[in-house]
């Protein structure tokens, strides 16, 4: 079964999710998403078991702790919060960004440093620019990348 956590406070990208699950689901891919949150969100209810809503405790770190402590091959992780997409990748997990972008053994020291360095000069008082809007070039990126993650897994045996 594949296993798509979404880290789901911020997340843009939770309705195309649903439906790329859905579609997926009704080709008999075997699938289950859980939209984690530190409060209650909305999830559709004609999707019955395929989704499941899990609200965690409000600590700062709740929701990446319970999808980090859960996430394994076979699993795909949707965040925007890049520490935890590196200790989901260190699973061996497949990481999406909200944005399209892959995290990967590759490329997650880079994307940490450099959070991390934009994090140390907000912290100094410099003024940094943020992340760029979330346009609809992205939210494309990110469909195409949770598809074909979804096909290469299934492929793999793991749906």
């Amino acid at each position: 079964m594949i296993t798509i956590f979404i880290d789901a406070d911020a997340c843009p990208v939770k309705q195309e999710i649903y439906r790329v699950a859905e579609r997926h689901f009704a080709k008999g891919v075997a699938l289950k998403v859980f939209v984690v949150s530190n409060s209650p969100i909305a999830i559709p209810r004609d999707m019955g078991a395929l989704i499941e809503r899990v609200v965690v405790g409000a600590g700062m770190d709740e929701a990446d702790n319970w999808i980090a402590e859960r996430a394994r091959v076979g699993d795909i992780v949707v965040t925007a919060d890049v520490p935890l997409a590196s200790r989901c990748v260190k699973t061996a997990a497949t990481v999406i960004a909200p944005d399209g972008r892959l995290h990967s053994e590759d490329s997650i020291g880079m994307t940490l440093a450099t959070r991390n360095l934009m994090d140390s000069l907000r912290s100094a008082g410099e003024v940094t620019s943020g992340p760029k809007p979330f346009s609809p070039r992205d939210r494309s990126a990110f469909l195409s990348t949770l598809d074909q993650a979804i096909v290469r897994l299934t492929r793999a045996g793991f749906g």
